[in-house]
């Protein structure tokens, strides 16, 4: 096995970063205001800006900042929550956990996201809200239709973003098409903070409650009064320094990885394999890029036969899909289909992308695909 392998992702931090960030871990010591403190302020702000949204709150994981928004969102025992099987657990279980209960249904087949569809099916007077998740960097094409529709039932709309910083349809970005956008900061994800989350909003009410929830339901951070029941779900200021450093990078990260993406794109389509096709009216920032295996193929073969020649395909998004994850399994509705998700996950693969790629890599890349899929017989 080569020992050059190119990974399926890696997180970036050019040496200047690096620096910087030693520097602001020496004020940060120094002062001993280790959370919540400026840096976590200033983040917020400057992501706010990004997202063209009035309030964004730093949180210490997607997951967090995804229960912190359900449950801002006054969910009560036995609503339901319409979300898509092609996402990860999380999502799933931030509504559980938030009180409420999942309803999963099937996604789109051309983009692998929920649609309006799935939604109008899955609605009951039990459903209090929906939450739309954005793939690979992709925004679920129809969210349009969907908060029309959230707006005239009376459901509330959060965006699961955790894939989508600075992506954008029709000129606006993932977590301002919402009443609430939920983004994570993982090390693999196109902007990391190591670990730590954020929630966009333009409600001030939506800000204050998550900025409760987030410590312990203390009413503020100096107060020991506890007027709700939180979490510590606090985003340290170091993880703050980093997510302030990667911001200043996001637009040549998806700069780079959309060069990668077309390399990729060309390749694939003279090859003749299917690909999830970003609309006209999008930026995709491609944390992912996703093609689908032909059906004769066996996934797990094809990814071993690929790192043995030194290219590693990453985790697809996702596998398994949430109705066929033992966790979730007494959620799901009698004799509920999935047929598309099926269909997709099972195929689907994510090949090797990352913000410092070069062209070689992608060429090399390719040129492993192209050779393993021939030698497999498609």
């Amino acid at each position: 096995m080569p020992s050059d392998i190119i990974p399926p992702a890696k997180p970036y931090f050019p040496r200047t970063d690096i620096d910087e960030a030693k520097q602001r871990l020496d004020e940060i010591l120094t002062s001993g205001s280790l959370t919540l403190g400026k840096y976590t302020r200033e983040f917020e702000r400057q992501f706010a800006e990004l997202v063209k949204v009035q309030y964004a709150i730093a949180v210490n994981s997607g997951t967090s900042a995804l229960e912190i928004a359900i449950r801002g969102h006054d969910i009560r025992e036995g609503d339901e929550v319409v979300i898509p099987t092609n996402t990860f657990g999380a999502t799933c279980a931030a509504v559980i956990f938030a009180g409420g209960k999942p309803k999963i249904t099937d996604v789109s087949h051309d983009t692998m996201t929920i649609s309006v569809e799935a939604i109008e099916e899955a609605l009951s007077p039990k459903t209090k809200g929906v939450i739309a998740v954005h793939i690979g960097g992709l925004i679920c094409p129809e969210m349009d239709s969907i908060r029309k529709l959230c707006e005239e039932r009376g459901l509330f709309l959060i965006e699961d973003a955790a894939h989508a910083h600075g992506s954008k349809i029709n000129g606006k970005h993932a977590g301002s098409l919402a009443s609430a956008g939920c983004f994570s900061f993982y090390p693999t994800k196109v902007m990391t903070t190591g670990e730590g989350g954020m929630i966009t909003t333009e409600s001030q009410e939506l800000s204050t409650i998550a900025q409760i929830l987030r410590d312990h339901g203390k009413e503020s951070y100096n107060s020991n009064r506890i007027v709700r029941l939180g979490f510590n779900w606090r985003m340290p200021e170091l993880c703050a320094v980093l997510g302030i450093l990667q911001l200043r990078r996001l637009h040549e990260f998806i700069e780079k990885r959309n060069s990668i993406a077309k390399i990729y794109d060309a390749a694939f389509d003279a090859i003749g394999l299917e690909r999830v096709i970003t609309p006209a009216n999008q930026v995709n920032n491609y944390y992912k890029y996703t093609f689908l295996l032909p059906k004769n193929v066996q996934r797990d073969k094809f990814k071993t036969m690929c790192r043995e020649r030194g290219v590693a395909y990453g985790g697809e998004v996702y596998w398994p899909p949430l109705h066929l994850q033992p966790a979730f399994s007494d959620f799901l509705d009698e004799g509920a289909r999935f047929d598309t998700a099926d269909e997709l996950t099972r195929r689907m693969v994510n090949p090797p992308i990352f913000s410092q790629m070069i062209v070689e890599q992608a060429e090399r890349v390719v040129k492993v695909t192209r050779e393993v899929l021939s030698q497999l017989g498609s």
